[in-house]
C-alpha cells in the first residue's frame, strides 16, 4: 500500500482504538461518550444552531452575490449530467436510507412520545411534529452539504487543487502548512467524521432491516441478528469495492431511487390521500412562517424542551456535519461545469422539497393511524415503526418487502461510495484508490458501526455523531473563509 499517506495511518489508528475500546470496555466507552455529548450539548448547543444558520446565510448570499457567476470548472466546461439526473443523484447521496428510516419514526415521536413543546397527541403536537420534521430535513441540512461541496468543487475544478479538505484551506494557511502536519490532521479529522457519519447510517440501516425481518417473518430482533445483517451487507459492498463495478452500482442506485418513489406513490394512493395533501400544504406554510424561530430555538428556560432540542435538532445538525465530507465530495464530483448560483439553487431547494414530500406521505399516513385509533404506532420501536404503518394499509406486506429491499440497496450503495471517498481522502486525493485501501475502510466502517450499536444502540450512534461533528464544524468555517478569499481575488484579477 505504497500510495497511502500518513492520513491513512492516523485515521486507521483512531478508528482501531474506538473499535478495540468498544469491544473490550463497552460500558466505559458508553459512559465517556454520554459525558462528552452532555457537555457539548449543554455548552455548545448555541454554537451548533448558529454555525448551521450561518452556513445557510452564506449559501443564500452566494446565490445573489457577484460570486454566483463563477463556474465550477473552466470556461468551456459543460455540466456532465442533465438537471433531472443531477437532482436525482443529489437526493440519493444526501439522504438515502436515512430518509426511509425516519419518515415515520420522527413525526410519530414528535407527536405522541416526546414533543417539541405541546401536549402529546394534541392537534398542536401533530402540527409541530410535521413542521419540525420538515425543519430537520430541509434546507439547513442541504446548506451544510452545499457549503462543503461548493468549496471542494471550486478548488478541484476551478483551481486544479487535489480533492482534499486540506487543499481548500491553502488560501488561509498556506501551501506549506497544508502539505505538512496541520493539513494531515485536518484530512484525518475529515476521514474520522466520515467514518462515524457512515457508521451511524449503517447502524440505523441494519437495525431497520433486522426489525423489518422480525416484523414480517418473526426472525429474532436481537443484536446477533443485526450483526449478521451487517456482515452480509458489508460483504456485498466490500465485494463491490473490490470488483470495481462502478457502473453497476450507479445503475442499482437509479433503480433504487425509482423503487423508493414507487413505494411513495403506493402509500400515497393507499393512505389518507386528501389528508396528506392538506397536511403537506399546511406544514409547508408553517415551516416558512416559523423558519427563523426554529432555526435559533434553544429553550434555555425550559429543561424539558431543551432536552428535546439536544436529542433531535442538535443530533441532526451533527449528523449533517459529519456526513458533509462524504456527501460534499460526491456532490462536487457530479457538479463540474455548473455556476455557483445554479449549484446553490439546485442543492438547497430541490432535494429539500423531495424530502418534504416523503415526510408528508409516510409521516401523515403514520399520524393518521394513531389519530384514528387504528394502530398505536408510537408503541413500535424506531426500527419497526415504518413496517407497523405499512401493515395497516392495502398491499402492506408488499410495501414492507419493498422497503427492506430499498433500505438494503441504499445500505450497500452508500457504504460502497463511502469506501471510495475514504480511500481518496487517505491517499492524497487519488481518483482510483487501491482495492486494499478501499477494503480496509469497508471493514473499518462495519466494525465501528457494530461497536457503536453494541455499546449504545441508537443513543450511542447519536453520541458519536455529536462528538465527531464538533471539531469538523470549525474546519467548515475555515473552508467558507478560504473560498471567499480566493473567489474575491479571482474576481478582482479578472477585472484588471
Amino acid at each position: 500500500m505504497k500510495s497511502v499517506t500518513r492520513v491513512f495511518w492516523y485515521s486507521l489508528a483512531i478508528c482501531t482504538v474506538v473499535v478495540i475500546w468498544g469491544a473490550l470496555m463497552p460500558k466505559r466507552l458508553a459512559l465517556l461518550t454520554e459525558t462528552v455529548t452532555s457537555f457539548i450539548s449543554s455548552r455548545f448547543g448555541w454554537y451548533y444552531l448558529l454555525i448551521v444558520f450561518l452556513m445557510l446565510i452564506f449559501c443564500v448570499y452566494l446565490i445573489f452575490s457577484r460570486f454566483g457567476k463563477i463556474k465550477l470548472g473552466k470556461e468551456d466546461d459543460k455540466p456532465e449530467f442533465s438537471l433531472p439526473t443531477w437532482f436525482a443523484m443529489l437526493f440519493s447521496a444526501g439522504m438515502g436510507m436515512g430518509l426511509v428510516f425516519w419518515t415515520t419514526a420522527e413525526p410519530i415521536s414528535h407527536a405522541f412520545t416526546q414533543t417539541p413543546g405541546a401536549k402529546p397527541g394534541s392537534d398542536t403536537a401533530i402540527s409541530e411534529a410535521m413542521r419540525y420534521s420538515f425543519f430537520h430535513w430541509g434546507i439547513h441540512a442541504w446548506a451544510v452539504y452545499g457549503v462543503v461541496a461548493l468549496v471542494l468543487a471550486y478548488f478541484k475544478f476551478y483551481k486544479d487543487a487535489p480533492g482534499l479538505i486540506s487543499a481548500t484551506l491553502i488560501p488561509i494557511f498556506g501551501k506549506k502548512s497544508m502539505a505538512g502536519l496541520p493539513g494531515k490532521l485536518i484530512d484525518t479529522l475529515a476521514v474520522f467524521a466520515t467514518v462515524i457519519g457512515v457508521a451511524a447510517t449503517l447502524g440505523f440501516g441494519s437495525g431497520q432491516i433486522t426489525g423489518g425481518l422480525a416484523f414480517l417473518f418473526h426472525t429474532p430482533d436481537t443484536f446477533p441478528v443485526q450483526i449478521i445483517v451487517l456482515l452480509v451487507a458489508s460483504a456485498l459492498f466490500i465485494w463491490s469495492a473490490w470488483s470495481g463495478i462502478g457502473r453497476g452500482i450507479k445503475y442499482l442506485s437509479n433503480i433504487n431511487m425509482g423503487l423508493a418513489f414507487v413505494l411513495l406513490i403506493m402509500l400515497f394512493i393507499a393512505g389518507p390521500t386528501l389528508y396528506i395533501l392538506n397536511m403537506f400544504t399546511d406544514t409547508l406554510g408553517s415551516y416558512i412562517s416559523n423558519f427563523f424561530d426554529m432555526s435559533l430555538r434553544l429553550e434555555p428556560l425550559n429543561s424539558e424542551n431543551r432536552s428535546w432540542i439536544n436529542n433531535w435538532t442538535l443530533f441532526y445538525w451533527a449528523w449533517w456535519i459529519s456526513w458533509s465530507p462524504f456527501v460534499g465530495i460526491f456532490i462536487a464530483r457530479i457538479s463540474k461545469g455548473r455556476t455557483v448560483k445554479e449549484f446553490m439553487l439546485g442543492v438547497l431547494f430541490v432535494p429539500a422539497i423531495v424530502c418534504f414530500i416523503f415526510f408528508a406521505v409516510f409521516g401523515v399516513s403514520a399520524l393518521n393511524l394513531e389519530q384514528q385509533g387504528i394502530a398505536k404506532i408510537s408503541d413500535f420501536s424506531l426500527e419497526t415503526s415504518t413496517f407497523g404503518v405499512l401493515a395497516e394499509y392495502p398491499l402492506g406486506t408488499l410495501m414492507s418487502i419493498l422497503t427492506i429491499f430499498v433500505v438494503a440497496i441504499f445500505f450497500v450503495t452508500s457504504a460502497d461510495s463511502a469506501t471510495f471517498v475514504l480511500g481518496m481522502l487517505s491517499t492524497n486525493g487519488l481518483l482510483n484508490p487501491k482495492n486494499s485501501v478501499k477494503i480496509t475502510w469497508g471493514l473499518v466502517q462495519s466494525a465501528v458501526a457494530a461497536i457503536i450499536v453494541y455499546f449504545g444502540g441508537a443513543q450511542g450512534l447519536q453520541n458519536m455523531l455529536i462528538i465527531a461533528a464538533l471539531p469538523f464544524s470549525v474546519v467548515i468555517l475555515f473552508m467558507m473563509g478560504s473560498f471567499y478569499k480566493s473567489a474575491l481575488w479571482e474576481i478582482k484579477k479578472n477585472k484588471q
